[in-house]
């Protein structure tokens, strides 16, 4: 199911935005970039069910002694998410997705974890399952991922977020790694996206129930618009962080703002929520330009 009009053409809007205001400003983004790697792992090992809080991942990613014993594994996936997250930050714009470059990220992922599975599709006899849903034998993977790619970086003529949806719905119901799949996946949606010069997106913890239910509707209906819906929602924070950091306008936090003029709190956070409003989060905390005129009428439209 395609990304409405209403929502590509605010996107388009943004992506304009964002290209012009980006021109000499590349350090900017760098730095924005960078200051998020924490967040974007601390999200998504979250999502599969690390007990690691986002300080302890700061403190793991600095080399900086934490509170508590933390298991040597939760700490390499921190560190080794970060470098593959890195990586795709320089070699976002040099290739293209295909399988060479989703079996090295998986090494770079897992390599010092579990050096037996790093780097290579699932082998005969290791079969996978996330919940009740058992993924397709192993046998098949290797084809399924050649053939996902294919119809990807053949399709000219679907809205791009609708492709990357897609994509990963269905890299994900292949769930070709032994472990792993799901960062990995997500990692590919940022690659797939700085490919086509959008920024990064943080697929959060908090949202972690919306994007379950993403691969529900689609295994269930073959409907990708819970997804579509989850990654237009994120790109369109990233954008507005980013754009609002490049006008270089005083950025406070949205409880301040709801203060300031005198709006309703849980109006504002839907708001926000439904990207309404150009706020964005920074370690979990919305914030918004201090000037922003706020019109409810058009907002809730």
């Amino acid at each position: 199911m395609a990304i409405t009009k209403p929502i590509k053409t605010r996107l388009t809007a943004l992506k304009n935005e964002f290209d012009t205001l980006r021109q000499g400003r590349e350090s900017l983004l760098t730095i924005l970039d960078e200051a998020e790697v924490p967040e974007s792992v601390y999200n998504s090992n979250a999502i599969e069910n690390s007990t690691l809080t986002l300080k302890e991942t700061e403190k793991i990613l600095l080399d900086m002694e934490i509170s508590r014993d933390v298991s040597l594994r939760e700490a390499y996936e921190a560190k080794n998410l970060a470098r593959v997250i890195g990586y795709i930050r320089n070699k976002g714009r040099e290739t293209e997705i295909n399988e060479e470059l989703i079996l090295l990220l998986h090494q770079m992922l897992i390599g010092g974890i579990d050096d037996e599975i790093a780097g290579r599709f699932r082998n005969t006899g290791e079969y996978v399952r996330v919940g009740t849903y058992v993924a397709p034998a192993p046998e098949q993977a290797k084809l399924m991922i050649k053939t996902i790619i294919l119809e990807y970086t053949g399709d000219l003529s679907n809205y791009f977020l609708d492709k990357v949806a897609k994509f990963h719905l269905d890299f994900e119901n292949i769930h070709p790694f032994n472990d792993g799949n799901g960062r990995i996946g997500r990692i590919l949606i940022c690659f797939q996206l700085q490919q086509l010069g959008f920024p990064v997106v943080t697929i959060r913890d908090r949202e972690k129930k919306e994007y379950y239910k993403a691969f529900e509707v689609y295994r269930d209906k073959k409907n990708t618009k819970t997804m579509e819906k989850v990654i237009s929602l994120a790109l369109t924070e990233s954008l507005h962080k980013r754009i609002t950091y490049l006008k270089n306008q005083k950025i406070i936090t949205l409880s301040e703002y709801t203060k300031i003029h005198s709006l309703s709190a849980p109006a504002m956070l839907n708001a926000a929520r439904r990207q309404n409003i150009p706020a964005f989060r920074e370690k979990g905390v919305w914030k918004i330009n201090e000037d922003f005129v706020y019109n409810s009428r058009k907002t809730n439209n």
